[in-house]
């Protein structure tokens, strides 16, 4: 009997330590670089979608901004790269970030990879998923944060009619039309505020951020 109580004791305690949150990720390095300015360079694209690049840099200003940073704008840093010859986030990537860094007189580089960026049908249902690594690279090309967010969504018909062969034909077509143009700018959004300033490993607070 010892013995049988003694396995189940075990076995909730590996249980236990399955359910315990992921420890918070050490954010001494980037307490250390303490940047003030922060240049987003264009995003490696992983997926087929050519517009995606575009779509993510116009949303990672204002969560970064907000978070008191000065971000060069995003538009201009990529007109200025393409005149150095740097048009694929890839190559861009590949380039020494104190070279990067040193050209625009940042404090900080954000490198972010699109992992996922589709919508995939199923019969009545359309679940959009994108999916980020982000990458943050100080001056001297020390890494001081990273972090990995993926977000879903797919349409809910929240008014039933009673009729569940209509209902169905109304999920279908809510299933279809996210199919055909499917809105990926909320998720990236999301992503965002989760990397930045909501989640359990969020940046530190810049030297710009307002007084609350």
């Amino acid at each position: 009997m010892s013995y049988l109580r003694l396995m189940v004791l075990l076995l909730v305690a590996v249980l236990a330590g399955c359910a315990s949150p992921p420890p918070k990720k050490d954010l001494g390095a980037f307490n250390t670089a303490a940047p003030r300015s922060i240049l987003v360079v264009p995003a490696v694209n992983k997926s087929l979608d050519v517009d995606a690049p575009n779509y993510l840099l116009s949303t990672l200003t204002v969560p970064l901004a907000e978070k008191g940073f000065y971000v060069f704008p995003v538009n201009t840093a990529k007109f200025m790269l393409e005149q150095e010859g740097f048009y694929e986030g890839d190559r861009i990537h590949q380039q020494p970030p104190e070279t990067l860094a040193q050209l625009f007189g940042a404090d900080a580089v954000l490198y972010v990879t699109i992992k996922r960026w589709d919508a995939q049908y199923a019969l009545i249902t359309t679940t959009v998923t994108v999916e980020f690594d982000y990458r943050m690279v100080a001056k001297d090309g020390t890494e001081i944060w990273t972090a990995t967010q993926a977000m879903k969504y797919s349409p809910q018909s929240n008014n039933s009619s009673g009729n569940p062969l209509a209902d169905l034909i109304v999920m279908a077509i809510s299933a279809a039309i996210t199919r055909a143009a499917p809105n990926y700018l909320p998720l990236t959004q999301q992503a965002n505020q989760m990397v930045f300033v909501l989640g359990p490993n969020a940046i530190p607070n810049g030297p710009y951020r307002k007084a609350e």
